[in-house]
């Protein structure tokens, strides 16, 4: 979590939350993501802290899956709001052997009960290239 200390009160007490089969030990939000969470997902808590906090307890109670059976950038969390993510290996500190990842929360795409495109994903990603391609198409029309 950006810009937080992990304080524990043992030094064997694991500070990671397993998902699927990585090892998650740190959250990033990206300014993208914090800004795309204020349109479509939560107004009151907006901060990075508040949104990290959301995802580590998400995590712990295990309600963050992937999206696709073996994808690894799409997930949801609660079943209904969708976010991709990236992940990086951190340096292993100590005589731990595990790998440990950051989790870089790219963005959030909105909940699937308020937008219902985002029940596939394949289709909704599609309709955004097309729609971009006649916007540009019909923008150079313009100009000519």
């Amino acid at each position: 979590m950006r810009d937080r200390t992990i304080e524990r009160s043992s030094s064997y007490e694991p500070f990671f939350v397993p998902l699927g089969n990585k090892s998650i030990a740190d959250i990033v939000i990206t300014n993208h993501a914090q800004v795309r969470w204020v349109d479509r997902v939560e107004h009151q808590k907006t901060g990075f802290e508040d949104i990290c906090d959301f995802l580590w307890n998400r995590m712990k109670a295990g309600t963050v899956k992937s999206y696709y059976k073996n994808g690894e950038d799409a997930y949801l969390v609660d079943d209904d709001l969708v976010m991709i993510a990236e992940f990086t290996e951190m340096e292993s500190e100590g005589t731990s052997k595990q790998k440990l990842y950051r989790m870089v929360i790219v963005t959030f795409l909105g909940r699937m009960s308020e937008t219902i495109e985002l029940r596939d994903l394949k289709s909704y990603y599609s309709w955004l290239r097309h729609s971009r391609r006649m916007t540009l198409i019909k923008n150079s029309r313009k100009r000519r």
